[in-house]
């Protein structure tokens, strides 16, 4: 397989994983893991059952004397707590919960929109099923036979846990070293996958903590997936290799995003200006 094929089939395997919009723009978006969705459901399971004794302790308190009533607004109770207001809580809210804003998380379809009163409806029913009568058991196992973690009423609905919570990355850059200045004038890194420029830099920002021998490791491992997206090929270390390509990713972004910044600024007159100077003439 030359380099071209090994690109191409990266290429085809990233894609999988990217959301992309009806205009053709891959989306940067990461899914809630399993274990953040358990977090989740559990302070919502909490918080709805919690809502639920509270409603039937003032309810059965007011007609106590009557057991058939009793028995109905219970049963009443327990429908509205567990299915109307969770489907009113995430149509209102587009997907957010309590729990999910412990997590930071939001309910989205598949095509990165806001959910309807329909997708919260099949999940809330779905949810009494694998979450209830189970005990989360149904949904941790769906979860974790598919690459997004959807539990079955995110299956049937269209929908998926999206992570909105990204932490702040504190740590500075690696600079490109001067050895691979020249080299950095005219190498060619345009077709790099965004996700694994992303791994690069996780890479770079976690690797002063990694022993020398998963160092290596990982640098040889993450050099040779970019290696057909880079061309020319400097003659460096692995690890040397992807700071070169992160500090050249990194700088071109910036410079685009500079001249980006210019053309807008000699647009902004013309797109906020008045025609003939209008109303002063």
């Amino acid at each position: 397989m030359n380099t071209t094929d090994r690109a191409d089939r990266y290429s085809d395997l990233t894609r999988d994983d990217e959301l992309v919009t009806g205009e053709a723009v891959a989306l940067d978006v990461r899914p809630a893991s399993v274990i953040l969705r358990a977090a989740g459901s559990i302070i919502d399971t909490i918080a709805y059952l919690a809502l639920y004794l509270l409603l039937a302790f003032f309810m059965t308190v007011a007609v106590f004397t009557d057991t058939a009533l009793t028995q109905a607004i219970s049963v009443a109770a327990l429908v509205f707590s567990v299915l109307i207001v969770p489907v009113l809580v995430e149509t209102l809210t587009h997907g957010r919960s309590l729990g999910k804003l412990a997590i930071g998380a939001r309910i989205v379809r598949d095509d990165g929109g806001a959910i309807s009163l329909r997708h919260a409806f099949i999940r809330a029913l779905t949810g009494v099923l694998e979450i209830i009568m189970t005990v989360g058991g149904l949904a941790a196992i769906t979860a974790l036979l598919n690459g997004r973690s959807k539990r079955l009423g995110d299956l049937l609905a269209g929908t998926y846990s999206q992570h909105e919570r990204v932490p702040r990355n504190k740590e500075v850059p690696r600079t490109l070293p001067e050895s691979l200045l020249p080299w950095s004038q005219t190498v060619d890194i345009a077709r790099l996958p965004d996700q694994l420029a992303r791994r690069v830099a996780q890479f770079l920002r976690q690797s002063p903590h990694l022993t020398p021998l998963t160092r290596e490791r990982l640098a040889q491992t993450l050099a040779a997936e970019a290696t057909p997206f880079v061309s020319p090929l400097p003659d460096v270390p692995a690890e040397l290799f992807l700071i070169g390509v992160a500090a050249v990713r990194r700088e071109r972004e910036y410079t685009a995003l500079l001249l980006e910044r210019e053309r807008l600024a000699r647009l902004a007159p013309v797109l906020t200006g008045l025609p003939h100077g209008f109303p002063n003439r």
